[in-house]
């Protein structure tokens, strides 16, 4: 089920550089509040590397007092969709935030506009007829000066007309953009007279037809922050090279001191609270055996290659959900990895690790067999039933015990028997004891084979004396297995779910290869396999420790008590150390 803990448990102070500025900020009184925001634009499904930037806007928030907005910069509709602005609210959520208003970079189009406008105004932005082929020509290289464009020194007046004439819709896509008017010889390549708003006839999911022209997004990004009284806008290290255009519009468009420009907010009865924001850049969550371009993914997912955005092998929010990650393993995973200004690959058993640990310390554990082979006991009565005691967590006494029952037949791990047993094998073989867990000691007796010699049952003899609170219950074996009643066993979907690919760079294209030729055709698995009753009532979302199997969920959609669906969300250990 979802995990609905507060993200602001109680946890030693975070020491990170991003929450020490914000404490200078505050002692020295540059800023009297803290006010955050998280701006995914909604041309796709948010994913692994989201939840870092997630729980830093919102956790930094929360640690001091205040509030972050979720802010939709839907800024490009052609790439935008209504299905991503659901799935990006429900992914927050999810990870147990929630916002303090739910913005749109759309909702400042007008303020947006009439910001271009004062620019214009200033001599500080002008109209280009250049085709993006001709602005790259004239932007020079990272160690020659750009040019500047033949129309940068338009007057005010014709600037103004053909911007007017740009909104009104007037000329086709591509034939002029408004652009900054900075410096073409920056070494800063972004404030070489970057563009602010460019032609786009096409059709916004919030604002239909009105518009013609669209922002791009430095500009929308950075008075969007202003616009919402942002005081620390929290941004990923490859746009530390965009904050002086950041910083060059909100001190030159100056809402705080321009309320003509923000009346359209006021006239809709929208909140405006003008800041000057400080942008603070970290690195970005990079883990490898995935891929996270969002072209990519939607390539997967249009050549069928996984079954969709939310398959439990992708790296989506919506995928890992279904995998069986829990927002507070998520959380405990950017806790680890920590906050640095330092861009690195990250090995992904800390992510899975992290998942482990969590789902230890609060999954309940259940019995289930995924590979069976039928233990017929024989020295028991052909309708035995009894109920045995199991703690449902044995770190955990709080979360109480269940019953499970046990009879004469009982499904087992086909890989706990062996005929010939290797050096060191410890579970069962013939003429060998073992331990039932939580239920005696058993000694093989004999095989059944079907006709391809393949043993399809084994016949045993409990030890009535190693029953549970009998005097040879504590007789020492060698080994313990899990087992399942065949009489009471539910039969149940178990969907075993490995890395997508079979190595650690799926991205190297040495070789002339594509990321899709590394592929793994075992990454899911499907096998029927017995549950406890206990956990074939589970709810959907709600995670177990399979005893010696693994971690499961049950499924988000598909798993139902009269016929469950468990996902394997991670192993008990990491099977994949030795590949790497």
């Amino acid at each position: 089920m979802s995990d609905t803990s507060s993200p602001a448990d109680a946890t030693p102070e975070k020491k990170d550089f991003i929450r020490q500025i914000v404490r200078d900020d505050l002692a020295s009184g540059r800023q009297s509040a803290v006010r955050t925001r998280f701006p995914p634009e909604p041309n796709g499904y948010l994913h692994i590397g989201h939840a870092k930037a997630i729980c830093l806007d919102f956790g930094v928030a929360a640690e001091f007092g205040g509030w972050c907005n979720l802010r939709l910069d839907d800024t490009n509709p052609a790439k935008e969709d209504p299905e991503y602005v659901e799935a990006i609210q429900d992914d927050v959520r999810w990870l147990g935030f929630d916002w303090h208003s739910l913005r749109h970079a759309s909702d400042y189009f007008d303020v947006l506009y009439l910001a271009a406008e004062k620019l214009i105004q200033q001599g500080d932005a002008f109209v280009c007829d250049l085709s993006a082929e001709e602005v790259r020509e004239y932007r020079g290289t990272l160690t020659e000066p750009g040019r500047n464009s033949p129309y940068r020194d338009r007057s005010v007046e014709e600037n103004l007309d053909l911007f007017r004439r740009m909104r009104a819709g007037e000329f086709p896509d591509g034939a002029r953009t408004l652009r900054a008017k900075i410096d073409m010889a920056s070494g800063n390549m972004n404030l070489r007279d970057p563009a602010l708003y460019r032609i786009k006839h096409v059709e916004h999911q919030n604002t239909g037809n009105t518009w013609p022209i669209y922002p791009m997004y430095d500009f929308a990004h950075s008075l969007s922050d202003a616009v919402e009284g942002i005081t620390h806008s929290l941004c990923t290290l490859e746009f530390e090279d965009h904050r002086p255009l950041y910083d060059w519009c909100v001190d030159k468009v100056d809402l705080a001191h321009s309320p003509e420009l923000v009346k359209p907010l006021t006239d809709k009865g929208l909140p405006f609270e003008a800041a000057k924001p400080r942008q603070i850049e970290f690195s970005r969550l990079n883990f490898n055996w995935l891929v996270m371009s969002k072209r990519k993914l939607l390539q997967l997912v249009e050549s069928g290659r996984v079954d969709g955005w939310d398959d439990p092998r992708m790296p989506t929010l919506q995928g890992i959900r279904r995998r069986g990650y829990t927002p507070s393993g998520l959380r405990l995973m950017v806790d680890r990895v920590g906050i640095s200004k330092q861009n690195s690959l990250l090995d992904i058993s800390i992510l899975e690790g992290a998942l482990r640990d969590d789902l230890d310390a609060h999954a309940q554990r259940r019995m289930a067999v995924i590979d069976p082979l039928k233990m017929v006991l024989t020295n028991l009565d052909g309708n035995h039933e009894e109920s045995l005691t199991f703690s449902n967590h044995p770190k955990d006494a709080s979360q109480g015990e269940r019953s499970i029952p046990f009879s004469r037949e009982l499904w087992i791990e086909r890989e706990d028997f062996e005929e010939v047993p290797p050096p060191g094998f410890k579970r069962l073989t013939v003429g060998g004891d073992v331990r039932l867990r939580g239920a005696g000691i058993v000694r093989c007796d004999e095989v059944v084979k079907d006709t391809d010699g393949k043993v399809v049952e084994l016949r045993c003899t409990l030890d009535p004396t190693s029953r549970p609170g009998m005097e040879g219950a504590n007789r020492k074996v060698k080994g313990t297995i899990h087992w399942v009643s065949a009489k009471h066993a539910v039969p149940a979907e178990i969907r075993l779910y490995d890395r997508l690919f079979t190595v650690a760079d799926p991205d190297n294209d040495e070789g002339g290869k594509s990321y899709v030729d590394y592929l793994n055709p075992d990454s899911r698995k499907v096998v029927t396999g017995y549950v406890e009753p206990a956990a074939a009532e589970a709810a959907p979302e709600q995670s177990f420790q399979f005893e010696r199997v693994g971690y499961f969920v049950a499924d988000r959609y598909d798993h139902k008590p009269a016929a469950p669906v468990f996902n394997r969300s991670v192993t008990l250990r990491d099977t994949w150390a030795s590949k790497g």
